[in-house]
């Protein structure tokens, strides 16, 4: 069993074939997010700090951290980020950015064991990236394109993932230690690419024995009713054997949908993570009518 460790100060997270599914919020990225990025600009981290918490309190297990901002002193930004987002959450990071600079300043400052967003199969990204994942002992995101772009063909991209860990061995980087993206396009506009994803991972994790994450919310994209769809690629990919995802857990019928597939999978052992959250609270006065029977009973003992 392929077990990947990402941990902070005080907590650790274990990505594997035989754990609960762990959930990456997406949300600390400016990406798209305009009143975020300006204020990620200027210095002005409340949003930042808003979402960390909201994910957490929803149930992330990590959360993604993001500071790709046109124009923008990057490697200061994330920084500056991440020692926030670690100084009001335990939960473990993953350091997400396509900047060197950024990676290593982020990588400089974090406690724990990091995830790094992202290297590719291009010759350029692994000789740039992965020493640096070696040199602070982090986890790292292999994502399966390489020069050639993103192929249809999941065998290209199954040799482009395996081309990432044989590199990444090179480097003293196990392969526990590399967490693959077989990359999810938008159903909408590549209609079977559910079903790529789905025997791809298979191939990941029964040939090349990796752990598998992605962007989640990518299959839906053009979609109505997009949680309807992002909730039921999960549960499949989940099945298939997919062991984390960067996504949002504010959406409730998404995190049920994982939840559940614990359960399904064997992963939530009595149940108990599902009954933690949906057992609905004893009706009022319940509680102690049931302690009166209890006392009552041990006086007549």
């Amino acid at each position: 069993m392929t077990v990947t460790i990402i941990s902070s100060p005080t907590r650790e997270v274990r990505i594997g074939f035989d754990e609960p599914f762990v959930i990456i919020g997406e949300r600390i990225n400016p990406t798209g997010r305009k009143i975020l990025a300006e204020e990620m600009k200027n210095g002005d981290y409340s949003r930042v700090q808003a979402d960390a918490l909201a994910q957490v309190e929803a149930g992330a297990h990590m959360l993604d951290v993001n500071a790709g901002i046109p124009l923008a002193d990057e490697p200061r930004i994330l920084a500056e980020v991440i020692q926030l987002v670690q100084s009001i959450t335990n939960v473990p990071l993953c350091i997400d950015s396509s900047i060197i600079a950024a990676l290593e300043a982020g990588l400089a400052v974090y406690q724990g064991r990091a995830l790094v967003n992202s290297v590719t199969g291009e010759d350029e990204s692994l000789e740039r990236v992965l020493p640096l994942v070696a040199r602070y002992g982090a986890s790292v995101v292999a994502i399966s394109n390489d020069e050639t772009g993103i192929s249809q063909d999941i065998n290209v991209r199954y040799n482009v993932a395996k081309k990432i860990v044989e590199r990444a061995a090179d480097h003293g980087i196990s392969r526990d230690r590399v967490v693959v993206d077989p990359l999810v396009m938008p159903i909408g506009a590549i209609n079977d690419s559910g079903r790529q994803v789905m025997a791809l991972v298979r191939r990941l994790r029964e040939e090349l024995k990796v752990n598998t994450t992605c962007g989640a919310s990518n299959v839906s994209f053009g979609l109505p009713n997009r949680n309807g769809i992002n909730s039921a690629f999960l549960t499949m990919a989940i099945g298939a054997g997919m062991t984390s995802a960067i996504t949002s857990p504010l959406h409730a019928e998404v995190m049920q949908a994982v939840l559940g597939a614990d359960v399904m999978m064997g992963h939530d052992p009595n149940c108990a993570n599902w009954i933690r959250k949906y057992r609905e609270p004893a009706p009022e006065g319940e509680g102690g009518a049931r302690e009166g029977r209890e006392n009552r009973r041990r006086r007549r003992a």
